[in-house]
Protein backbone atom coordinates (compact mmCIF):
# COMPACT_ATOMS: atom_id res chain seq x y z
CA UNK A 1 0.00 0.00 0.00
CA UNK A 2 1.07 3.36 -0.84
CA UNK A 3 -0.12 6.83 -0.24
CA UNK A 4 -0.71 9.38 -3.15
CA UNK A 5 2.15 11.65 -3.11
CA UNK A 6 1.96 15.32 -3.80
CA UNK A 7 3.17 16.89 -6.59
CA UNK A 8 5.72 18.82 -4.98
CA UNK A 9 6.71 16.31 -2.38
CA UNK A 10 7.68 12.48 -2.39
CA UNK A 11 5.48 9.40 -0.44
CA UNK A 12 8.97 6.88 -0.30
CA UNK A 13 10.78 9.58 1.82
CA UNK A 14 14.18 10.38 -0.16
CA UNK A 15 14.99 13.27 -1.11
CA UNK A 16 17.47 15.10 -3.60
CA UNK A 17 19.43 17.78 -2.47
CA UNK A 18 20.43 19.34 -5.64
CA UNK A 19 16.85 18.62 -6.70
CA UNK A 20 15.24 21.07 -4.10
CA UNK A 21 18.08 23.73 -4.47
CA UNK A 22 16.55 23.53 -8.35
CA UNK A 23 13.63 23.36 -7.65
CA UNK A 24 13.96 26.48 -5.16
CA UNK A 25 15.50 28.44 -7.89
CA UNK A 26 12.60 27.60 -10.09
CA UNK A 27 9.83 28.75 -7.66
CA UNK A 28 12.23 32.18 -7.15
CA UNK A 29 11.96 32.98 -11.11
CA UNK A 30 8.37 31.83 -11.35
CA UNK A 31 7.61 34.13 -8.86
CA UNK A 32 9.46 36.98 -9.88
CA UNK A 33 7.26 36.55 -12.97
CA UNK A 34 4.48 37.06 -10.88
CA UNK A 35 2.90 33.31 -12.22
CA UNK A 36 0.14 32.66 -10.15
CA UNK A 37 0.62 29.20 -9.18
CA UNK A 38 4.25 30.39 -7.58
CA UNK A 39 2.45 33.39 -5.47
CA UNK A 40 -0.20 30.94 -3.94
CA UNK A 41 2.36 28.66 -3.14
CA UNK A 42 4.36 31.62 -1.26
CA UNK A 43 1.29 32.80 0.38
CA UNK A 44 0.64 29.36 1.58
CA UNK A 45 4.00 30.04 4.01
CA UNK A 46 4.95 33.49 4.05
CA UNK A 47 2.21 35.97 4.72
CA UNK A 48 3.14 39.57 2.12
CA UNK A 49 5.62 41.82 2.46
CA UNK A 50 7.18 44.54 0.46
CA UNK A 51 10.68 43.13 0.60
CA UNK A 52 12.13 41.15 -2.50
CA UNK A 53 12.15 37.37 -2.51
CA UNK A 54 15.37 35.61 -1.78
CA UNK A 55 16.74 32.30 -2.56
CA UNK A 56 16.64 31.59 1.14
CA UNK A 57 12.68 32.34 0.95
CA UNK A 58 12.02 29.65 -1.71
CA UNK A 59 14.33 27.13 0.07
CA UNK A 60 11.98 27.64 2.77
CA UNK A 61 8.66 27.60 1.20
CA UNK A 62 10.44 23.68 -0.75
CA UNK A 63 11.50 22.89 2.88
CA UNK A 64 7.91 23.18 4.35
CA UNK A 65 5.61 21.34 1.03
CA UNK A 66 8.56 18.83 1.99
CA UNK A 67 7.54 18.57 5.61
CA UNK A 68 10.22 20.31 7.45
CA UNK A 69 9.86 23.26 9.25
CA UNK A 70 13.04 25.20 7.50
CA UNK A 71 15.85 24.86 4.93
CA UNK A 72 18.38 23.83 7.40
CA UNK A 73 16.19 21.10 8.54
CA UNK A 74 15.21 19.34 5.27
CA UNK A 75 19.24 19.36 4.10
CA UNK A 76 20.47 17.95 7.57
CA UNK A 77 17.88 15.25 7.24
CA UNK A 78 18.94 14.31 3.81
CA UNK A 79 22.67 14.27 4.93
CA UNK A 80 21.78 11.86 7.78
CA UNK A 81 19.90 9.25 4.83
CA UNK A 82 23.31 9.52 2.97
CA UNK A 83 25.38 9.09 6.47
CA UNK A 84 22.79 6.21 7.30
CA UNK A 85 23.32 4.71 3.58
CA UNK A 86 27.34 4.62 3.83
CA UNK A 87 26.85 3.43 7.27
CA UNK A 88 24.65 0.20 6.37
CA UNK A 89 26.51 -0.58 3.16
CA UNK A 90 30.34 -0.19 5.21
CA UNK A 91 28.78 -2.88 7.79
CA UNK A 92 25.15 -3.20 8.10
CA UNK A 93 23.70 -6.03 10.03
CA UNK A 94 26.87 -8.25 9.53
CA UNK A 95 28.49 -7.91 13.10
CA UNK A 96 25.86 -10.43 14.21
CA UNK A 97 23.95 -13.10 13.02
CA UNK A 98 20.65 -11.65 12.04
CA UNK A 99 17.04 -12.40 11.27
CA UNK A 100 14.90 -9.70 10.05
CA UNK A 101 10.95 -10.22 10.85
CA UNK A 102 8.52 -8.50 9.13
CA UNK A 103 4.98 -8.75 8.94
CA UNK A 104 4.93 -9.74 4.76
CA UNK A 105 7.40 -9.46 2.17
CA UNK A 106 7.15 -5.68 1.28
CA UNK A 107 10.88 -4.75 2.53
CA UNK A 108 12.85 -7.58 1.65
CA UNK A 109 14.24 -6.41 -1.45
CA UNK A 110 14.82 -3.22 0.00
CA UNK A 111 16.70 -4.38 2.65
CA UNK A 112 19.22 -6.37 0.26
CA UNK A 113 19.80 -3.32 -2.46
CA UNK A 114 20.52 -1.19 0.52
CA UNK A 115 23.06 -3.88 2.20
CA UNK A 116 21.50 -5.92 4.54
CA UNK A 117 22.58 -9.18 4.56
CA UNK A 118 20.76 -11.04 7.37
CA UNK A 119 18.13 -13.47 7.01
CA UNK A 120 14.52 -12.89 6.60
CA UNK A 121 11.22 -14.14 8.42
CA UNK A 122 7.43 -13.15 6.85
CA UNK A 123 5.06 -13.89 9.40
CA UNK A 124 1.79 -12.61 8.10
CA UNK A 125 -1.51 -14.38 9.55
CA UNK A 126 -3.60 -11.26 9.82
CA UNK A 127 -4.61 -11.26 13.12
CA UNK A 128 -6.68 -8.08 12.94
CA UNK A 129 -9.44 -10.08 10.71
CA UNK A 130 -10.80 -13.23 11.66
CA UNK A 131 -11.09 -15.64 14.98
CA UNK A 132 -8.55 -15.56 17.49
CA UNK A 133 -8.19 -18.14 20.84
CA UNK A 134 -5.68 -18.57 23.76
CA UNK A 135 -4.73 -21.86 21.77
CA UNK A 136 -1.15 -24.04 21.33
CA UNK A 137 0.67 -22.68 17.65
CA UNK A 138 -0.54 -25.92 16.06
CA UNK A 139 -4.21 -25.46 17.35
CA UNK A 140 -4.15 -22.00 16.41
CA UNK A 141 -2.66 -22.32 12.68
CA UNK A 142 -5.86 -24.72 12.10
CA UNK A 143 -8.35 -22.54 13.25
CA UNK A 144 -6.56 -19.20 11.19
CA UNK A 145 -6.15 -21.57 8.24
CA UNK A 146 -9.92 -22.55 8.20
CA UNK A 147 -10.68 -18.66 8.59
CA UNK A 148 -8.15 -17.69 5.92
CA UNK A 149 -9.09 -20.57 3.24
CA UNK A 150 -12.67 -18.98 3.50
CA UNK A 151 -10.77 -15.17 2.71
CA UNK A 152 -8.65 -16.40 -0.01
CA UNK A 153 -10.42 -19.09 -1.88
CA UNK A 154 -7.08 -20.97 -1.00
CA UNK A 155 -7.42 -24.71 -0.35
CA UNK A 156 -7.28 -25.42 3.58
CA UNK A 157 -4.18 -27.26 3.02
CA UNK A 158 -2.38 -24.89 0.94
CA UNK A 159 -2.91 -22.24 3.42
CA UNK A 160 -1.58 -23.94 6.32
CA UNK A 161 1.16 -25.38 4.71
CA UNK A 162 1.92 -21.26 4.60
CA UNK A 163 1.19 -20.64 8.07
CA UNK A 164 3.12 -23.32 9.15
CA UNK A 165 6.07 -21.67 7.74
CA UNK A 166 6.27 -18.75 9.53
CA UNK A 167 4.87 -20.43 12.72
CA UNK A 168 7.53 -22.78 12.61
CA UNK A 169 10.30 -20.27 11.64
CA UNK A 170 9.60 -19.44 15.61
CA UNK A 171 10.88 -22.38 16.75
CA UNK A 172 13.78 -22.17 15.26
CA UNK A 173 16.01 -19.51 16.28
CA UNK A 174 18.65 -20.44 18.24
CA UNK A 175 21.11 -20.31 15.43
CA UNK A 176 20.47 -16.24 15.65
CA UNK A 177 22.49 -13.57 17.54
CA UNK A 178 19.91 -10.72 16.72
CA UNK A 179 16.02 -10.52 15.82
CA UNK A 180 14.80 -7.35 14.43
CA UNK A 181 11.37 -6.76 13.94
CA UNK A 182 10.36 -4.26 11.52
CA UNK A 183 6.90 -3.11 12.56
CA UNK A 184 4.20 -0.22 11.41
CA UNK A 185 1.76 1.46 13.82
CA UNK A 186 -1.54 0.29 12.40
CA UNK A 187 -3.29 -2.51 13.75
CA UNK A 188 -2.44 -5.11 11.15
CA UNK A 189 1.21 -5.10 12.35
CA UNK A 190 0.83 -4.06 15.96
CA UNK A 191 -1.63 -7.55 16.58
CA UNK A 192 1.08 -9.83 14.96
CA UNK A 193 4.05 -8.16 16.57
CA UNK A 194 1.81 -8.24 20.30
CA UNK A 195 2.02 -12.62 19.13
CA UNK A 196 5.67 -12.24 18.31
CA UNK A 197 6.19 -10.66 21.49
CA UNK A 198 3.86 -13.28 23.37
CA UNK A 199 5.53 -16.13 22.02
CA UNK A 200 9.25 -14.50 23.41
CA UNK A 201 8.13 -14.04 26.56
CA UNK A 202 6.91 -17.41 26.58
CA UNK A 203 9.90 -18.92 25.29
CA UNK A 204 12.99 -16.61 25.88
CA UNK A 205 16.02 -16.53 23.23
CA UNK A 206 19.36 -16.45 23.61
CA UNK A 207 19.59 -13.87 20.61
CA UNK A 208 19.70 -9.81 21.34
CA UNK A 209 15.90 -8.54 20.42
CA UNK A 210 15.83 -5.39 18.40
CA UNK A 211 12.47 -3.62 17.18
CA UNK A 212 11.91 -0.90 14.62
CA UNK A 213 8.68 0.53 15.40
CA UNK A 214 7.05 3.67 12.91
CA UNK A 215 4.40 5.88 12.65
CA UNK A 216 5.91 8.52 11.10
CA UNK A 217 8.83 9.37 8.60
CA UNK A 218 10.19 12.99 8.16
CA UNK A 219 8.60 14.02 4.60
CA UNK A 220 6.14 11.54 4.15
CA UNK A 221 3.05 13.38 4.05
CA UNK A 222 0.35 10.19 4.79
CA UNK A 223 3.08 7.81 6.24
CA UNK A 224 0.80 4.12 5.32
CA UNK A 225 3.58 1.41 5.81
CA UNK A 226 7.33 0.28 5.97
CA UNK A 227 7.03 -1.28 2.02
CA UNK A 228 6.51 2.43 0.93
CA UNK A 229 9.52 3.40 1.89
CA UNK A 230 12.48 3.93 -0.63
CA UNK A 231 15.82 1.84 0.66
CA UNK A 232 17.86 4.40 2.30
CA UNK A 233 15.22 5.34 4.50
CA UNK A 234 15.30 1.72 5.52
CA UNK A 235 19.10 2.19 6.33
CA UNK A 236 18.21 5.79 8.64
CA UNK A 237 15.55 3.68 10.74
CA UNK A 238 18.32 1.19 11.71
CA UNK A 239 19.66 3.52 13.61
CA UNK A 240 16.56 4.01 15.63
CA UNK A 241 16.00 0.32 16.30
CA UNK A 242 15.39 -0.34 19.95
CA UNK A 243 15.90 -3.36 22.24
CA UNK A 244 13.13 -5.38 23.67
CA UNK A 245 13.38 -5.42 27.13
CA UNK A 246 10.65 -6.75 29.58
CA UNK A 247 8.24 -4.06 29.65
CA UNK A 248 7.76 -4.29 26.04
CA UNK A 249 7.53 -8.29 26.34
CA UNK A 250 5.43 -7.51 28.95
CA UNK A 251 2.78 -5.34 27.01
CA UNK A 252 2.82 -7.95 24.03
CA UNK A 253 1.48 -10.66 26.17
CA UNK A 254 -1.08 -8.49 27.86
CA UNK A 255 -2.25 -7.60 24.26
CA UNK A 256 -2.35 -11.60 22.99
CA UNK A 257 -4.34 -12.52 26.50
CA UNK A 258 -6.39 -9.88 25.91
CA UNK A 259 -6.95 -10.23 22.27
CA UNK A 260 -7.94 -14.07 22.70
CA UNK A 261 -10.32 -12.96 25.83
CA UNK A 262 -14.22 -13.81 25.42
CA UNK A 263 -15.10 -10.07 25.61
CA UNK A 264 -13.98 -6.73 24.74
CA UNK A 265 -13.36 -5.35 28.34
CA UNK A 266 -9.92 -6.63 29.05
CA UNK A 267 -8.68 -5.05 25.42
CA UNK A 268 -10.49 -1.53 26.68
CA UNK A 269 -8.53 -1.36 29.99
CA UNK A 270 -5.52 -2.16 28.28
CA UNK A 271 -6.04 0.53 25.75
CA UNK A 272 -7.39 2.59 28.44
CA UNK A 273 -3.86 2.60 30.21
CA UNK A 274 -2.32 4.16 27.00
CA UNK A 275 0.39 0.88 26.79
CA UNK A 276 3.21 3.77 27.65
CA UNK A 277 6.10 0.65 26.44
CA UNK A 278 4.95 1.36 22.87
CA UNK A 279 2.42 3.75 22.71
CA UNK A 280 1.61 3.17 19.33
CA UNK A 281 0.44 -0.30 20.17
CA UNK A 282 -2.45 1.32 22.21
CA UNK A 283 -3.61 3.34 19.24
CA UNK A 284 -3.64 0.32 17.04
CA UNK A 285 -6.02 -1.70 19.47
CA UNK A 286 -8.05 1.23 20.05
CA UNK A 287 -8.46 1.24 16.25
CA UNK A 288 -8.88 -2.52 16.32
CA UNK A 289 -12.10 -1.94 18.74
CA UNK A 290 -13.89 0.09 16.35
CA UNK A 291 -14.52 -2.64 14.15
CA UNK A 292 -16.65 -4.03 17.00
CA UNK A 293 -20.59 -3.80 15.21
CA UNK A 294 -21.69 -0.20 17.10
CA UNK A 295 -24.74 -0.11 18.89
CA UNK A 296 -26.64 2.53 16.52
CA UNK A 297 -25.92 0.82 13.30
CA UNK A 298 -24.80 -2.12 13.83
CA UNK A 299 -21.61 -1.69 11.56
CA UNK A 300 -17.46 -1.40 12.24
CA UNK A 301 -15.53 1.57 11.44
CA UNK A 302 -14.40 0.26 8.00
CA UNK A 303 -17.96 -0.85 7.00
CA UNK A 304 -19.30 2.73 8.01
CA UNK A 305 -16.29 4.60 5.84
CA UNK A 306 -16.90 2.50 3.21
CA UNK A 307 -20.69 3.37 2.91
CA UNK A 308 -19.93 6.87 3.49
CA UNK A 309 -17.13 6.70 0.20
CA UNK A 310 -20.02 5.51 -2.15
CA UNK A 311 -22.19 7.57 -1.02
CA UNK A 312 -20.13 10.68 -1.15
CA UNK A 313 -18.32 9.20 -4.63
CA UNK A 314 -20.25 6.61 -5.82
CA UNK A 315 -21.56 4.38 -8.36
CA UNK A 316 -17.59 3.59 -7.70
CA UNK A 317 -15.38 0.62 -8.34
CA UNK A 318 -14.47 -1.70 -5.25
CA UNK A 319 -10.73 -1.19 -6.38
CA UNK A 320 -11.47 3.27 -6.07
CA UNK A 321 -13.68 2.54 -3.19
CA UNK A 322 -10.38 0.83 -1.45
CA UNK A 323 -7.75 3.27 -2.49
CA UNK A 324 -10.52 6.02 -1.35
CA UNK A 325 -10.40 4.39 2.29
CA UNK A 326 -6.78 3.81 2.46
CA UNK A 327 -5.72 7.36 1.10
CA UNK A 328 -8.86 9.55 2.65
CA UNK A 329 -10.87 8.16 5.17
CA UNK A 330 -9.29 5.33 6.91
CA UNK A 331 -7.40 6.97 10.24
CA UNK A 332 -5.08 4.24 10.48
CA UNK A 333 -4.88 2.39 7.46
CA UNK A 334 -4.16 -1.81 7.61
CA UNK A 335 -6.32 -3.49 5.46
CA UNK A 336 -4.72 -5.38 2.50
CA UNK A 337 -7.56 -5.40 -0.74
CA UNK A 338 -7.96 -8.80 -0.32
CA UNK A 339 -9.45 -8.24 3.36
CA UNK A 340 -11.60 -5.31 1.68
CA UNK A 341 -13.21 -7.46 -0.16
CA UNK A 342 -13.85 -10.39 2.38
CA UNK A 343 -15.46 -7.30 4.70
CA UNK A 344 -17.54 -5.71 1.60
CA UNK A 345 -19.50 -9.38 1.38
CA UNK A 346 -22.09 -9.00 4.28
CA UNK A 347 -22.69 -5.36 3.38
CA UNK A 348 -24.27 -6.79 0.10
CA UNK A 349 -25.49 -10.41 0.39
CA UNK A 350 -27.50 -10.07 3.91
CA UNK A 351 -31.20 -10.36 3.66
CA UNK A 352 -31.28 -5.95 3.71
CA UNK A 353 -28.25 -5.54 1.64
CA UNK A 354 -26.66 -2.02 2.43
CA UNK A 355 -24.70 -2.13 -0.82
CA UNK A 356 -25.45 -3.23 -4.50
CA UNK A 357 -22.40 -5.08 -6.50
CA UNK A 358 -23.41 -4.45 -10.11
CA UNK A 359 -21.19 -5.83 -12.88
CA UNK A 360 -20.67 -9.36 -11.36
CA UNK A 361 -19.40 -10.87 -14.78
CA UNK A 362 -15.81 -8.65 -13.90
CA UNK A 363 -12.76 -8.87 -11.67
CA UNK A 364 -13.96 -8.21 -8.41
CA UNK A 365 -11.84 -4.86 -7.96
CA UNK A 366 -14.16 -3.33 -11.15
CA UNK A 367 -17.20 -4.24 -9.94
CA UNK A 368 -19.26 -1.03 -9.10
CA UNK A 369 -20.27 -0.12 -5.77
CA UNK A 370 -24.11 1.89 -4.86
CA UNK A 371 -25.55 2.50 -2.04
CA UNK A 372 -28.83 0.75 -1.10
CA UNK A 373 -31.90 2.65 0.11
CA UNK A 374 -31.67 0.74 3.59
CA UNK A 375 -27.49 1.60 3.22
CA UNK A 376 -28.48 5.64 2.62
CA UNK A 377 -31.12 5.29 5.94
CA UNK A 378 -28.53 3.33 8.15
CA UNK A 379 -25.73 6.36 6.89
CA UNK A 380 -28.28 8.73 7.69
CA UNK A 381 -29.59 6.91 10.81
CA UNK A 382 -32.86 6.93 10.14
CA UNK A 383 -32.87 2.66 10.89
CA UNK A 384 -30.63 1.22 13.35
Amino acid sequence: MSSMPRPDATSHGRFNLEQQRKRAKDLLKAARADEPDALARILRHIPPRETPLKLADTQFIIARECGFPSWPKLKAHIKALDFSRRKVAERGDRDMATLHIRCGSDIEHSLRTVGFGGDFLEFSDPFCIGPLRDLSPTELMTLRARFLAEVSGMAEGDVLARLRKGYAALDDLERYERLVLWFEHDSYDQLILAYLLYRLRARPTKARVELVAVESVPGVERFIGLGQLAPDLLAWLWQWRRPVEAPLLELGTRAWQALTADGPEPLRALVASGTPALPMMGRALARHLQERPAEESGLGLTERLTLEIVRDHGPLSVGKTFSYLMREYEPLPYLGDLMFWWLLQPLATGPEPLLDISETHREWPHRLLALTERGRAVLSADIC
